[in-house]
């Protein structure tokens, strides 16, 4: 027995649904499965991850790239997924920067029928500045990321898992059960991807997380455009939760936080300003934390900042979510996607 099929029927007894026999009876590998990588993009946008797919280690004709441009990331993975001919679906970010192996990584753990959904962390590159390094420090701390902080770091093993490890800039899905779910919900945008996988573990379906599988992303430039993303991660968690699902009380910390605060002026000092200075002292000492973990001395002196915009823009998205989703808008005319095929089957790169 080579020691890859050894891996193999070691995952399957793993995987296997409970109460069901193991299995002992060697069964031939299955065939190299076929990948459609999935890319959305603004239109005329670059997508600066084809460089690093360029250097894919897996057999060409057995993956293709399609790039989907339009406006809605959510109907653009969707329209493209409908088009793709791979088994299997890997969703990237335009500027989602992957390992050659990462398709065979990934591979590895649909063996299982029952595993729906494949993904890693997305890290920070060494390479990005300081005020984005402190800003991928602040996603993968425990005060900043709380229980989602494992999409930003490297940590553990190979793990099942639920969608606060797994984020759609480097997720795949089996496409089988993807389009059996009805692909992603199109009213969303983030969070499209946190409503998919919370349907499908409602069907008994289970994640992986292999931290192996990682991708590196440059955080936003600069504060203010990190306050927008953190609004508009706010603001699809609640669109989320008014759609049925996501609504831990953590989620809420973040809008009760930026309420206090703004209750405090009228709350006069004393005993209620002691929840503030306990924030303030977490916030010291979870920056001198990070920073150390950085190894950039910078990373601390920027956190203390860094914190509160996070904390505060994601509240003030939950509240608007909660308050106006939009959904229940008017549809905008912007739904139009075009897909095109980058790398074919039939061709190399």
């Amino acid at each position: 027995m080579t020691a890859a099929a050894a891996a193999w029927l070691t995952r399957k007894n793993r995987l296997r649904k409970p109460g069901s026999s193991p299995v002992f009876v060697l069964e031939e590998m299955p065939a190299t499965p076929a990948f459609t990588v999935i890319i959305p993009v603004k239109p005329g946008g670059r997508v600066a991850a084809l460089d690093r797919l360029r250097t894919v280690d897996y057999p060409p004709d057995r993956y293709e790239v399609l790039v989907a441009e339009g406006r809605r990331p959510s109907c653009q993975r969707n329209r493209a997924a409908a088009r793709a001919r791979g088994e299997y679906l890997y969703f990237l970010d335009d500027d989602s920067l992957t390992s050659p192996d990462f398709l065979r990584l990934a591979a590895r753990h649909f063996d299982s029928s029952v595993v729906a959904a494949v993904g890693g962390p997305s890290l920070t590159p060494s390479s990005d500045s300081v005020s984005q390094r402190a800003f991928g420090a602040a996603f993968a701390s425990l005060l900043g990321g709380g229980s989602v902080r494992n999409r930003y770091r490297r940590t553990g093993a190979v793990r099942e898992t639920d969608d606060s490890e797994l984020i759609l800039c480097n997720l795949g899905f089996r496409k089988d059960l993807f389009l059996a779910a009805g692909g992603l919900d199109e009213r969303l945008y983030p969070n499209e991807e946190n409503e998919l996988m919370t349907r499908l573990l409602r069907q008994g379906l289970r994640l992986v997380h292999d931290p192996a599988l990682a991708v590196f992303r440059s955080q936003r430039p600069n504060l203010p455009a990190f306050a927008r993303q953190l609004f508009t991660y706010g603001r699809g968690r609640a669109e989320q939760i008014h759609l049925g699902g996501g609504g831990g009380i953590s989620n809420f910390i973040p809008s009760l936080f930026l309420l206090y605060l703004c209750a405090l002026p009228f709350l006069g000092g004393g005993p209620w300003a002691i929840p503030l200075g306990g924030y303030l002292a977490a916030v010291l000492i979870s920056s001198l934390i990070e920073g150390a973990r950085a190894g950039d001395g910078r990373v601390s002196l920027l956190l203390p900042l860094v914190y509160p915009t996070l904390h505060i823009s994601y509240g003030a998205g939950v509240i608007q979510g909660l308050l106006s989703p939009r959904f229940r808008g008017k549809r905008s005319d912007d739904e139009a996607v075009t897909v095109r095929e980058v790398k074919s089957m039939e061709d190399k790169w």
